[in-house]
C-alpha cells in the first residue's frame, strides 16, 4: 500500500526554490527555513521613459526672443546722427511755406484796413491845401501791425514750437523723416526749449538775420545746430 504523499504545508505555497545543499543534495532543514523566513524581493514598477510619460506636465510654446521695446528705443535714440542738410532745408521750406500761407491769410485784412487808414489820411492832407506831414506809422497802424506781428509769434507757436514739444517734428520734417531732439538725453525737447528755439528762430527771421541763422549748421560741428537749436539746446537728427 502506498504511504500516504504529506500535506504540504504553508512553506510551500510559497514556491520558493531551495538553494541545494553542499555537495549538490538536498538542502537541510535548517537552511530551508531560513531560506523561507527571508522576504520576496519586491519588484520595482517599470517606467515609462516615453512621450506618455510627461503627460501630465504643461506644455510651454517656445517663443522666438523678443528686444525690450524700451532699450531698443534707447539705442536708437543714443544712435541719432545729425540729419543731411538737404533734407534740413527742404523741411524748413515746407514749413515756411505753411507758416507763410497761415499768416498771409491773417495779414491780407490788416494790411487792407491799414492801407484804407493811410488813403484816408493822405486824401485829408489834400483837402487842406497845405504842404503836411503825413506819418505812416501811427496809434492806428501801430495797433495793425502789433496784431499780425502777434499772429505770426501765435502761429508759429501753433505750427513750430508746439508740434515740436510733442512728437519732435513739424509738418516738414515728418514728410523728410526728421525730428528735433535734446542734445543731451535726445529726447523730444520739452515745451520751453521748443518755445525758445521758435522765438530764436522767428524773431531772427524778422531781422533779416534768419539767413545767417540758416547757415549757420553748414559751419558748425558736430551737430549741425543752427542759433535756435543753439539757443534750446536741440539738434535735427535724422
Amino acid at each position: 500500500v502506498p504511504a500516504p504523499s504529506p500535506d504540504p504545508g504553508p512553506s510551500a505555497a510559497l514556491h520558493t526554490p531551495l538553494t541545494p545543499g553542499p555537495g549538490g543534495g538536498s538542502a537541510s532543514w535548517a537552511q530551508q527555513v531560513h531560506q523561507l523566513a527571508q522576504p520576496e524581493p519586491q519588484q520595482q514598477p517599470h517606467r515609462n521613459q516615453g512621450p506618455a510619460a510627461g503627460a501630465d506636465q504643461p506644455v510651454v510654446p517656445w517663443k522666438p526672443p523678443v528686444d525690450d521695446p524700451f532699450q531698443q528705443l534707447a539705442r536708437n535714440q543714443a544712435s541719432a546722427r545729425p540729419a543731411g542738410l538737404g533734407k534740413r532745408f527742404a523741411a524748413r521750406l515746407v514749413d515756411n511755406l505753411v507758416l507763410g500761407a497761415v499768416v498771409g491769410a491773417v495779414a491780407v485784412p490788416l494790411s487792407a484796413r491799414a492801407l484804407d487808414h493811410i488813403d484816408r489820411k493822405i486824401t485829408a492832407a489834400k483837402e487842406t491845401g497845405e504842404t503836411v506831414t503825413v506819418w505812416l506809422l501811427d496809434s492806428t497802424t501801430g495797433a495793425l501791425l502789433g496784431a499780425l506781428l502777434a499772429a505770426f509769434l501765435l502761429l508759429g507757436f501753433l505750427l513750430e514750437a508746439l508740434p515740436t514739444a510733442k512728437w519732435g517734428r513739424t509738418l516738414g520734417k515728418k514728410l523728410f523723416g526728421l525730428d528735433v531732439r535734446d542734445i543731451e538725453s535726445h529726447d523730444t525737447p520739452s515745451l520751453g526749449a521748443a518755445l525758445r528755439r521758435w522765438l530764436v528762430y522767428g524773431v531772427l527771421g524778422l531781422l533779416v538775420l534768419g539767413v545767417v541763422n540758416v547757415l549757420w549748421c553748414l559751419f558748425d560741428r558736430p551737430w549741425r545746430q543752427c542759433w535756435h537749436d543753439k539757443a534750446a539746446r536741440t539738434f535735427v537728427a535724422g
